[in-house]
């Protein structure tokens, strides 16, 4: 929180907040706000799902700011930028709240940087708390957005909870309640921990879960198994990735009791089948279609898994696979060294496991090969063409294309990436050459900045290393290291390189 504060003060106009669903990115900007002083005026937006104009329309609405309902947006600006200048002759600072900001466009985000220009020799006249998931990360690191990604000057992102965290936070909340801090036992509470992976919203929805579980059953602090099924009870219905960690063990012994219960009831109905009457009267049939109408019979439609897909991949494949076929599509052919995702200082390309989600894969724009799991086995293939809507697989040198949804269902996100080499080693002030004079002409571009056509790392060029890092959101030191080299490959690759998207689509 005064990493944040740190952030806004100071004459900085952008500040970020990140973190994973239910990490509590929302009650420490709730904790920041009562923090700050009187002289604050706070606009808050949530979901924001907006275009330019509604942005600005937004704002308006959230510092009562009257404007015409045809306003254009250069009206609306003048309408902001004059109340900032009146609340700044105040004596009052106007802070900006964006809450779920990764689902702003990047039309809008630069829309939000524009509104910021507006400054005194101190400081920013309007600052802005950004506060959304992980995507908005890598959504800042589009060359677009990089304007707005130099000036935010106070990053920070939450994580989950470790083991040790989780049973603090659990103690604090039992001391907040009146509680004592002792209710669960330390094997509970690392089950909370491993089965939540230290999410304190999953974390407060399972505690609520044991300690109801542990009332129903008349138990005074919740046993193991109240715990076990409570955690059962709240990942059930989370998305795949969380339920994965509920270890099999307790998975399996959910089975076996569907299965001894159904036996059971199987069997109580097959008994109670031989003490029924052969016939039942006309008066009690009547009245059992009057209570109990015949229904309608309805017929569930499965969609089945597309066949094409299912026959390429029943076929065993392996990473070496899949990385010969994604050289290939490179126009190269892949070493045994290749195939490993290994790289020497010989190598023309690079090549990296990395976890990640679609969107990202598609701001890449670089086919990659991916790690599936189909009817519980691994599987490897190259995500060759792709849309938000559909992709094209690459697998035993045959293309199969089919709806994006049914990847969703064999792929969670690991892949790997080769990518060429541009430099080799690592690049820092006092060294000359060819590399150095390219390192200045690609930052050079990527920045929109002029190149020195110069062949030493000069003052000029670290400057641009930092800037690069800085909007990358790395360790910012100058130094053209190892990260820094790759984020600065990854946006410049040739036009010789095969990407995923097209014009025309797939």
């Amino acid at each position: 929180m005064h990493h944040l504060q740190a952030g806004l003060g100071d004459g900085g106009g952008f500040a970020m907040l990140t973190g994973e669903v239910g990490t509590g990115k929302t009650t420490v900007s709730k904790a920041m706000i009562k923090a700050l002083d009187a002289s604050t005026q706070i606009g808050s937006i949530l979901n924001p799902t907006f275009s330019s104009l509604e942005l600005l329309q937004a704002i308006c609405d959230e510092f009562n700011l009257a404007y015409d309902e045809q306003a254009s947006i250069k009206q609306l600006t003048d309408h902001i930028k004059h109340f900032l200048l009146e609340s700044y002759r105040d004596g009052k600072q106007t802070l900006v709240i964006i809450d779920e900001a990764q689902h702003l466009s990047a039309e809008v985000l630069e829309q939000l940087r524009l509104l910021t220009n507006l400054e005194t020799e101190q400081r920013k006249l309007l600052k802005v708390l950004l506060i959304g998931q992980p995507e908005l990360q890598q959504k800042l690191q589009m060359p677009q957005l990089r304007q707005l990604a130099q000036r935010i000057t106070g990053r920070y992102h939450l994580l989950p909870l470790d083991s040790d965290e989780t049973a603090k936070y659990i103690q604090f909340r039992l001391q907040l309640a009146g509680g004592t801090s002792e209710l669960f036992s330390a094997k509970c509470l690392k089950q909370i921990a491993q089965a939540t992976l230290g999410i304190p919203r999953l974390i407060n929805l399972v505690c609520d879960a044991a300690l109801k579980r542990a009332y129903q059953v008349g138990e005074h602090k919740p046993s193991t198994q109240s715990v076990n099924e409570a955690c059962e009870e709240v990942m059930s219905f989370q998305p795949a990735f969380y339920q994965a960690h509920v270890t099999k063990g307790r998975q399996a012994s959910q089975k076996w009791k569907y299965a001894a219960s159904t036996a059971l009831g199987l069997a109580l109905a097959s008994a109670s089948w031989f003490y029924l009457p052969g016939y039942i009267s006309a008066p009690i049939q009547a009245q059992i279609q009057q209570t109990y109408p015949e229904q309608p019979l309805v017929v569930e439609r499965k969609e089945i898994f597309p066949s094409e897909l299912t026959n390429l991949l029943i076929k065993p494949s392996s990473l070496a696979d899949g990385l010969n076929e994604l050289y290939y599509a490179w126009g190269y052919r892949a070493s045994v060294v290749d195939k490993m995702c290994e790289t020497s200082e010989s190598s023309v390309f690079n090549c990296q496991r990395l976890q990640g989600d679609f969107d990202q894969l598609l701001e890449r724009n670089l086919p990659v090969v991916l790690s599936l799991e189909f009817n519980g086995e691994p599987r490897f293939a190259v995500l060759y063409r792709a849309t938000p809507e559909r992709v094209q697989l690459l697998i035993d040198s045959q293309r199969v294309e089919f709806e994006r949804r049914w990847l969703n269902q064999i792929w969670h996100g690991e892949y790997h990436l080769i990518w060429q080499r541009l430099w080799t080693g690592t690049l820092k002030p006092g060294m000359t050459g060819s590399q150095v004079k390219s390192l200045d002409a690609e930052l050079s571009r990527v920045l929109d900045m002029s190149a020195s056509n110069e062949s030493s790392y000069s003052n000029s060029l670290r400057d641009k290393v930092s800037l690069f890092q800085r909007w990358q959101g790395l360790n910012v030191d100058g130094i053209a290291g190892t990260n820094t080299l790759r984020n600065l490959e990854w946006l410049v690759q040739s036009d010789n390189a095969p990407h995923l998207t097209v014009l025309e689509g797939i």
